[in-house]
């Protein structure tokens, strides 16, 4: 019997990744999968040789690959759409003037500001669950979670609005998760990808690899596939909010042997054409830098 070790850190969240992977993993298939706790970066044991495949969010991945890590599978897309949680089942609309949101990345801080909301925007850490607690215990009013880490960890209630991706675009590749292994390796992990997913995920990515000229501006991209056709849509913000850039384009999925990485250039050049560019750099002005 093959036997697989996947490492994990201890947070609920990223248990409740290992879990559904290592579950899928040893269905049908008399695959052994035993979980590897550890305390420090999953991808170092990787390289050391102290597990045999990391399970990851995509959105939380640098975009340069590694040396000697390969993407082995990206399983197939859960809800990329953002959700808010607030106490008494309020709204972003019904969110009193000076309410405390809280958020983990400067996408959402940028969002949170364009809707000229009359709230105070605060950073939070720790994964999901974490997150609800503040809301649970009073020390936050409301937190903005991914709809796909609620679903994971079991708390899909939780969401007292569910945020559109055409008004709320989220970061690329959020609600994906990915399964990393040695080079060489891959097959370890070749049941689990999801050719769909996956090409969506790379055109989405792409998109964020050639908009690195803009600097501190958070990006938000957003693709998927309809007869035929792969759409992608890409925003830029300003970091506070202030101002944002909007472009969309596709492509027929069959007419190129890279669909993806021709509409992401298409869609970072109308962007970056647009000011993409300069946006960003007025935000590192205006921070001080």
């Amino acid at each position: 019997m093959t036997s697989i070790r996947i490492a994990t850190t201890g947070d609920a969240l990223a248990r409740a990744r290992a879990d559904s992977v290592s579950a899928t993993l040893a269905s049908g298939s008399g695959v052994s999968v035993e979980i590897v706790p550890t305390t420090g970066d999953p991808r170092a044991c990787l390289v050391a040789g102290e597990c045999d495949l990391v399970v990851s969010a995509i959105a939380a991945l640098p975009v340069a690959t590694v040396p000697g890590i390969a993407l082995a599978a990206v399983l197939r897309r859960a809800d990329a759409r953002d959700a808010l949680r607030a106490h008494d089942g309020l709204t972003l609309a019904t969110l009193p003037a000076g309410a405390t949101v809280g958020v983990d990345s400067p996408l959402r801080r940028a969002q949170l500001q364009a809707e000229h909301l009359d709230v105070q925007v605060v950073h939070v850490g720790g994964d999901a669950l974490a997150q609800l607690a503040l809301v649970a215990s009073g020390e936050l009013d409301a937190v903005i979670v991914s709809t796909a880490d609620l679903d994971l960890v079991g708390r899909p209630d939780a969401a007292t609005e569910v945020l559109e991706l055409d008004t709320w675009p989220t970061a690329p590749g959020q609600g994906a998760l990915v399964v990393e292994s040695r080079v060489g390796e891959e097959k370890l992990a070749a049941k689990l990808n999801h050719a769909r997913t996956r090409m969506i995920l790379e055109t989405e990515r792409a998109l964020l690899a050639l908009l690195g000229s803009v600097g501190a501006a958070p990006i938000a991209a957003n693709a998927f596939i309809e007869d035929g056709l792969l759409y992608l849509s890409g925003r830029v913000y300003a970091a506070d909010g202030s101002e944002r850039l909007t472009a969309s384009h596709a492509a027929y999925v069959a007419d190129s042997p890279t669909p993806g990485a021709d509409v992401a250039q298409r869609v970072a050049a109308e962007l970056l054409d647009l000011g993409a560019a300069d946006l960003g750099a007025s935000d590192l002005d205006r921070s001080g830098s």
